[in-house]
């Protein structure tokens, strides 16, 4: 089309409302009336740069050209044969032109919103409050062993089985009760009677029946021993506590008695953990199933004077009273802990599953632990119908001690090392650090919470509270951080503050939550379980 004939099809002024109603769709600056009126047009690449400036010109060309018909005169809708307009018309041309991918001044913001997970601001201000929001306990009845690892949780791991989920991450606050009544009190000593103290639990259909006390067996000269807390040989760890209501019984499908040991908390225990030696826990044994000699320290040892036994005398005659009591029901056992209470819950399974002819079947569910003992150890465990679940963060280096240090890849591959055509095991039982892993384990990751910096310290990869904000969000191993996620960020923004992304941290200032005030949680204020 020439310019003659753009001339010639030019509307009348009197017709310029119709033009007007028509270009409210589209603006095409080749076939536009009104090209002959315009600036020169510059090569693309220039008019993109100067964009700003060709719509100042237009906007002040037709605010000189047009003039808005009086409001007494009510022009007709113009109707083409091809299109009828029926849009509300605006009150200038330049509102009717639709610019807005010329360019984005809103690019930031854009960006800082797509990084936010869950997306909307209203599912990260409930995650960060800390009122409690319970997903539903799904009744587990008769499928109760199956989640309690009659199977070893075949088939319900990676992806993790919603129920299986919401049980791991229950059992985690068991753990969590244990680790703020010790520091709440830790100069409890047993000389008092256990069923004076008072454990708030996070699950308040069971009961606290007894409290454990280890023991280190490392001598310290007296007057360091009467210094402080730290150095007290006897040390409460943890408790065993039952079901007793009878929904919450019908609901597991049995009465579960659990047994709940925290970490490391003195120097002592630090001082045990370092004693990586492997000894023998049965002598007459032929395959010399080994552990380590600090973690059987702990485990053995009695305290001073005749009212601190050991911790296996308590945990086995607390089991077979409450065996007793509950007799004719079904039951179920489980042990639960964190770092060196993961080791001990291992030792502890041991010695319940062979305490009596009809011991109730035994879970051991573990965050964090270490290697307890060699791969005898673990046959042993496994012969005596042990069921370990163990949790694990691919960047706790806890995880991966004490014995070789490195990854389990590569010892995989010391263990099946080929000379001359037959598997030499570089790690066999003569080597004093010839420790292994036993049991069936869920991996997470922390690089996986959209929450956490990728490159975490060590600290924020071993916490408790990191292990089950990490389950909560766990789908599968390929799949993403889930969306509905229902754990509050809260303690994990208190603890491990200098661990989560500031993204985080300053939307958690801008909608005014107050992560400080957490600090006062009581463990009865005990963060929901997810589904």
């Amino acid at each position: 089309m020439n310019m003659m004939m753009i001339n010639s099809t030019l509307p009348p002024p009197h017709n310029l409302n119709m033009f007007q109603t028509k270009r409210t769709t589209t603006f095409t600056c080749r076939t536009s009336l009104i090209n002959n009126q315009l600036p020169p047009i510059f090569p693309p690449r220039k008019l993109l740069s100067s964009t700003r400036l060709h719509l100042s010109n237009l906007e002040n060309l037709l605010k000189k050209q047009y003039q808005p018909p009086s409001t007494q005169q009510q022009l007709p809708i113009q109707t083409n044969k091809q299109t009828t307009i029926t849009e509300k018309k605006p009150k200038n041309i330049i509102e009717g032109l639709d610019l807005s991918n010329l360019w984005s001044t809103d690019k930031k913001t854009k960006t800082t919103d797509e990084q936010m997970s869950p997306r909307h601001l209203k599912n990260l201000r409930r995650l960060l409050s800390k009122t409690a929001e319970y997903s539903p306990r799904n009744s587990l009845g008769r499928h109760w062993r199956q989640f309690h690892g009659c199977n070893y949780w075949k088939g319900m791991l990676d992806p993790l089985d919603e129920n299986l989920r919401r049980e791991v991450v229950r059992y985690g606050e068991f753990v969590q009760a244990a680790y703020h009544y010790f520091h709440t009190d830790p100069n409890t000593t047993q000389h008092d009677h256990p069923h004076q103290r008072h454990v708030s639990l996070p699950d308040k259909f069971y009961k606290v029946t007894k409290s454990l006390y280890a023991t280190s067996s490392i001598q310290l000269p007296e007057w360091v021993c009467k210094s402080n807390w730290m150095t007290q040989k006897s040390s409460w760890i943890g408790f065993i506590a039952v079901c007793e209501d009878k929904k919450e019984i019908s609901r597991l499908g049995r009465r579960d008695i659990v047994i709940s040991l925290r970490g490391t908390a003195t120097c002592l225990e630090w001082a045990e953990n370092m004693r990586a030696q492997l000894i023998e826990t049965e002598v007459q044994s032929e395959k010399k199933p080994k552990v380590e000699c600090g973690f059987l320290s702990l485990y053995k040892t009695k305290g001073s004077g005749s009212n601190v036994p050991s911790l296996a005398e308590s945990v086995i005659e607390e089991v077979k009273r409450l065996m007793e009591v509950y007799k004719g029901e079904t039951l179920s056992i489980t042990v639960t802990g964190h770092s060196l209470g993961a080791a001990l819950a291992l030792l502890v399974a041991d010695d319940v599953s062979t305490c009596s002819l009809h011991v109730p079947p035994v879970a051991v569910f573990s965050f964090g632990g270490p290697k307890v003992g060699n791969k005898a150890y673990g046959n042993k465990i496994t012969l005596q119908n042990v069921k370990i679940l163990r949790i694990v963060n691919s960047q706790d280096v806890i995880t991966r001690v004490p014995g070789m240090f490195v990854s389990d890849e590569f010892e995989q591959k010391l263990r099946s090392f080929k000379v001359g055509g037959f598997v030499a095991d570089m790690l066999d039982e003569k080597t004093p650090l010839a420790y292994s892993h036993v049991g069936a384990e869920l991996r997470v990751d922390t690089k996986m919470s959209p929450f956490l910096k990728p490159d975490a310290d060590m600290a924020c990869c071993h916490d408790l509270e990191a292990y089950l904000h990490l389950v909560d969000g766990f789908l599968a191993s390929n799949c993403p951080f889930r969306a509905n996620a229902k754990r509050s960020l809260a303690k994990l923004m208190e603890y491990q503050s200098s661990n989560v992304k500031k993204l985080y941290i300053n939307k958690a200032k801008s909608m005014s939550v107050n992560i400080e005030k957490n600090i006062s949680l009581s463990s009865s204020e005990c963060l929901p379980s997810p589904s």
